[in-house]
């Protein structure tokens, strides 16, 4: 991926690209009532690639449609670019979806006009807002996806990899601050995968672009700098790395979330390893906390009644 003359997004607001705090979503089907988010907090700083990860039905999905402007909260507060998602008009949606956010789908096939050329997918959304640069700014955002020769191609004629490419570029059009992702590597094989999620973080490093990447594959997470998962509408832990200069993951440490009520959810593989369950005992170290299963004694590591 070369340096081009695309320019970073426009910030005309402080604070975090991505802020939601206590965020409850409840669907209604046929009078039973299913609590998609329950009291989701998620903060993303401007610049930052992050994984969402979690199993089928944990609430990646719903969250993605709120912050994208596509669907509303039940409860709680979000902020995407500096726009407050629950105060919205339809017009300033519109907008939003627009010029604030761009969005990348699993399927290629939702993702760009299958009789329309690669450079004419990008131009497409710039078109619609009334931008005069297109050409240029097109042949720029490929290039630097490195698929400036292939932009007279139609979507049939590119791989896998190379569509949601130009899916990238296509989402980059109008310079959005944030970058949202839904499942981008569903269709395609390991390396193609690779190709892509390096892709977005190259793109995050070249035009200061925030990067959300919502997905259930856990192999995201060696691609990006910030991984949180989110169990049962909420998220519970976060694993931070830190990358060498060739790309490798150099260090890692693992975060659980805690809430305001000073409620934390310990990472499943820890609480089975352990077999914690029911309750745990708890002792206070030096500037920390330690968790002990209820059935040892954390002053002697021995079994409770031994």
């Amino acid at each position: 991926m070369t340096p081009t003359s695309t320019r970073p997004p426009s910030r005309d607001h402080a604070g975090p690209d991505i802020w939601c705090e206590d965020l409850v979503r409840i669907f209604t089907t046929e009078g039973a009532e299913v609590q998609a988010l329950q009291g989701l907090n998620l903060v993303v700083e401007p610049g930052e690639v992050v994984a969402l990860v979690g199993a089928s039905g944990s609430g990646k999905s719903t969250l993605l449609g709120i912050l994208s402007g596509l669907d509303r909260p039940t409860g709680g507060r979000a902020r995407v670019a500096g726009h407050d998602l629950t105060a919205m008009r339809p017009r300033q949606r519109i907008s939003f979806r627009r010029h604030s956010v761009g969005f990348i789908w699993q399927q290629t096939s939702q993702n760009l006009v299958p009789h329309l050329s690669a450079a004419d997918n990008v131009m497409l959304p710039m078109m619609i807002a009334g931008r005069r640069d297109r050409a240029a700014r097109a042949h720029d955002l490929l290039d630097m996806l490195g698929l400036a020769d292939q932009s007279r191609r139609l979507p049939p004629e590119l791989s896998g990899g190379q569509q949601q490419r130009v899916a990238i570029a296509t989402a980059l059009a109008n310079a959005p601050d944030v970058l949202l992702a839904d499942e981008p590597t569903g269709e395609l094989d390991d390396e193609n995968s690779a190709a892509v999620l390096e892709a977005l973080r190259g793109v995050a490093q070249l035009t200061g672009t925030t990067v959300l990447i919502v997905t259930h594959d856990p192999t995201v997470s060696d691609h990006v700098e910030r991984t949180v998962q989110i169990r049962d509408g909420r998220t519970s832990t976060e694993v931070v790395r830190r990358f060498d200069a060739a790309g490798r993951t150099e260090a890692w440490e693992e975060y659980t979330v805690i809430d305001r009520a000073g409620r934390i959810q310990l990472p499943k593989a820890h609480v089975e390893e352990l077999g914690l369950r029911d309750r745990v005992r708890l002792r206070h170290g030096d500037g920390h906390v330690e968790v002990w299963p209820a059935t040892r004694d954390p002053r002697h590591g021995a079994e409770e009644g031994s």
